[in-house]
């Protein structure tokens, strides 16, 4: 594995997201001194908290498994993670609702969704979804050690054994029909592929490896944090500090100093900061303009579809809705044509509501209960533009309000005492490419070593972080890339535990 060169005493990281914070973590536990440098107010990144009405709004993901990941992170500076936070396990990880009025709970233990898909699906899918729950833990021990969790520093890297037993496994076939080989029932089969979506690719057409994000879901288990998700990176910063950590809130980088091949300090409005290396973590066109440099691809990058997020407190809540709730309208195939090829807003969407309150009811007010719809969408390189959500956006949110209606949510519109809507436009003005949270898609030419690199060529000291690189998309994946990126200035693979700094040498938080 290829490592920076150089002196790597002080780090600056670039961004307080989740790969930033576990970068910093694993930095921190190979004895680097850490700067965290943060435009906002607040650590936490993409998985930031808005407070509006009394009510505590996660702004990014809700979605959070794999929390061992989490672990390592903190364990690297002889913290805990069950010591800052406490995660709730989901039971059901996630309720279906289908629009010929079927449902179907999601259970994590093996006996509990055999028994649901039985009764659901009859069974013969019962038997097909115990063979699917072998396959899936099987594809993902290969997967985890050598196609998600390493630092590739070419195409080479692939070829290990694990290459031809993921071959054996179906991995480089079609997820769809990888899927199907276990279950005939339509409706189960998009349980088991939905989650495609957020890497960007149609099952029909994406990899089957990436069923291993099924495995994470349905098999590994779904998790809430007390306090929302901004707990996990609020979590994380606090210990990050408590190790010796420099956090800074509010800055935002304007430039990166240079001598030669070699960044030499970080400056923000406020200060001037040299650093030995640092780990870049916003999303790649701001990294790339920070840098200076945006290295050159045979064809331009794809970004996955984007989302529109509907957040309502409300004096009501609905009994069918779980702490995660998928509403499936009819069309399936149709809607991913929409989202990546032609463009158009979903005609019969498909929505994923959370109920964050089903788990903490404190971050509502008394009696109110908070919910998240996230309708996907076609990114504004594919469909309308950030500029054109400015008028789209109202319009967008009734319709979805309608649908939402329509699906058993009767009276939701009267009931709504607050609300935001995160539309395209807001994801563009943050600075993320193509107005998606999601970043670059996962297509075959852009997975694994042909994803943009986590090293920067041109720059000795610098390294990536985050969704745009190394591994990729999602909660676990940016975990680990903060970890990798780590590795990446100081060769250890960044699990090993580390003893607590003492109070004298704790780091500090600057606004």
């Amino acid at each position: 594995m290829r490592t920076v060169d150089g002196r790597t005493d002080h780090v600056v990281v670039i961004g307080a997201g989740l790969s930033g914070l576990s970068a910093a973590l694993h930095l921190l536990g190979a004895g680097r001194r850490v700067t965290i440098v943060e435009r906002d107010r607040l650590p936490g990144g993409r998985a930031g908290r808005l407070e509006r009405g009394g009510y505590r709004i996660d702004t990014g993901p809700t979605v959070l498994t794999m929390p061992h990941l989490a672990e390592e992170a903190f364990a690297a500076v002889g913290a805990r993670l069950g010591d800052h936070v406490e995660l709730l396990p989901l039971d059901p990880a996630y309720r279906a609702c289908f629009a010929d009025g079927g449902r179907l709970d999601v259970h994590t233990d093996a006996t509990a969704m055999e028994t649901e898909v039985e009764r659901f699906a009859g069974p013969r899918e019962a038997a097909g979804y115990r063979r699917l729950r072998a396959w899936l833990t099987r594809l993902y021990s290969v997967q985890m050690r050598r196609f998600i969790d390493a630092n590739f520093d070419s195409p080479l890297g692939l070829l290990t054994p694990d290459l031809a037993r993921l071959a054996a496994l179906g991995g480089f076939g079609r997820l769809d029909a990888a899927i199907g080989r276990f279950l005939t029932d339509e409706r189960l089969r998009r349980v088991f592929t939905f989650q495609s979506l957020y890497a960007g690719v149609a099952p029909a057409r994406a990899l089957a490896a990436y069923a291993v994000i099924a495995y994470m879901d349905t098999v590994a288990g779904v998790y809430f944090p007390r306090g929302g998700m901004h707990a996990l990176p609020r979590a994380m910063a606090t210990a990050a500090v408590d190790a010796g950590a420099d956090l800074l809130l509010g800055r935002e980088v304007t430039r990166l100093e240079r001598s030669g091949s070699r960044v030499t300090a970080v400056v923000t409005a406020e200060e001037r900061i040299p650093c030995d290396a640092v780990v870049l973590t916003p999303d790649l066109p701001t990294a790339h303009r920070l840098l200076g440099r945006r290295p050159r691809r045979p064809v331009p990058l794809r970004h996955a579809p984007s989302a529109v997020v509907l957040h309502v407190g409300t004096d009501v809540t609905w009994p069918h809705l779980a702490h995660h709730t998928l509403s499936f309208g009819t069309a399936w195939h149709e809607t991913f044509d929409e989202l990546t090829r032609t463009g158009s807003l979903m005609t019969d969407p498909s929505l994923l509501i959370t109920r964050p309150t089903a788990g903490d009811p404190a971050l509502a007010p008394e009696g109110r209960h908070l919910h998240y719809v996230l309708a996907p969408c076609p990114n504004t390189d594919v469909g309308p533009s950030a500029a054109a959500w400015h008028d789209l956006a109202p319009r967008y949110r009734d319709s979805l309000l309608a649908v939402l209606e329509a699906r058993g949510l009767h009276g939701i519109t009267r009931h709504i005492d607050e609300e935001c809507l995160v539309t395209p436009a807001h994801w563009a003005a943050q600075g993320h490419a193509a107005g998606t949270p999601f970043s670059v898609a996962h297509t075959f030419s852009q997975t694994g070593p042909f994803r943009p690199r986590n090293l920067v060529r041109g720059t000795d000291n610098a390294v990536l972080a985050g969704c745009g690189t190394t591994p990729g998309v999602g909660v676990p994946t940016v975990l680990i890339s903060g970890r990798l990126a780590a590795a990446r200035i100081t060769g250890a693979p960044g699990r090993r535990p580390h003893t607590s700094v003492p109070p004298t040498a704790a780091g500090s938080v600057r606004p």
